[in-house]
């Protein structure tokens, strides 16, 4: 599968994706992906969403159901602000609009996408009616397993945390196993559920989201404890709101499964 990233209609994708030349980069980017479904080659378009777009969810998913495409990603931007790190900066999408967006999408796609479009944050969410674990390694209880190897062969924890304290080697001296095994990998996989405030350990939707990156844990928990993820506002906002389908699925699938045993 390709990932083509498009951030909604024209006017919402070419705000921050110009080329070199400070051109638009809509209509290659369209026509890149028009050529990859030519060729029938799967494709996965991968919005980011900022504080821009962010204000639009029906024109956006809109457009990418007029196109077409059947894998979606949603990729809230979230940059720490150079003058307070405490912060976020004006591009970063606002938690509760992102939370808006979510549930906006999330009920359109219910009333007509089901089984046709797949969109990765419902998909997760999805997992908890089938007691499966997470894919997405934000919503994993521990992280770790998605490491980073740059073209010297240089291993990073994290491709969000490519920096002096978290290079752990190069698979030119240190096989990939060794390295995935490494203790400070290891710790740092670990650290991620260690580190959760009192307020996420006590969430009602901690089995959906369990603190998200550790990058976004930047802001403080209503209590005053740090450690609290940028986005909470908004994730929250909308596993809730996926819960009552979540657990109409996960009745449906039990019933099935019990009378397929019965049989």
């Amino acid at each position: 599968m390709v990932g083509i990233s498009i951030d909604g209609t024209e006017n919402l994708h070419d705000l921050n994706r110009i080329s070199g030349t400070e051109q638009p980069t809509f209509q290659k980017v369209v026509q890149g992906y028009n050529l990859l479904r030519e060729y029938r080659v799967p494709v996965e378009i991968l919005c980011v969403v900022h504080a821009e777009n962010v204000k639009y969810p029906n024109e956006v998913y809109g457009f990418f159901r007029e196109i077409g495409t059947s894998f979606i990603t949603f990729l809230p931007l979230v940059e720490r602000s150079l003058f307070d790190p405490r912060t976020a900066s004006s591009l970063s999408v606002p938690p509760g609009a992102f939370g808006k967006f979510l549930c906006t999408i999330f009920d359109e796609w219910v009333e007509k996408d089901i089984g046709s479009i797949k969109i990765q944050v419902i998909e997760e969410a999805l997992r908890i009616a089938f007691n499966q674990d997470h894919t997405l390694c934000i919503f994993k209880m521990t992280c770790g397993g998605v490491p980073v190897v740059e073209h010297n062969g240089d291993f990073y924890s994290c491709d969000h945390y490519v920096n002096k304290a978290h290079l752990l080697g190069n698979i030119m001296d240190i096989p990939l196993k060794d390295l995935l095994d490494h203790e400070k990998q290891k710790a740092f996989g670990q650290a991620k559920l260690d580190t959760l405030p009192q307020y996420c350990l006590d969430c009602e939707v901690r089995s959906m989201c369990n603190g998200e990156c550790p990058k976004n844990r930047f802001i403080h928990a209503p209590d005053g404890e740090p450690g609290l993820n940028y986005l909470c506002e908004g994730y929250k906002m909308f596993f809730n709101h996926c819960i009552p389908f979540v657990e109409a699925v996960a009745s449906t699938w039990k019933s099935q499964k019990s009378q397929s045993h019965g049989t």
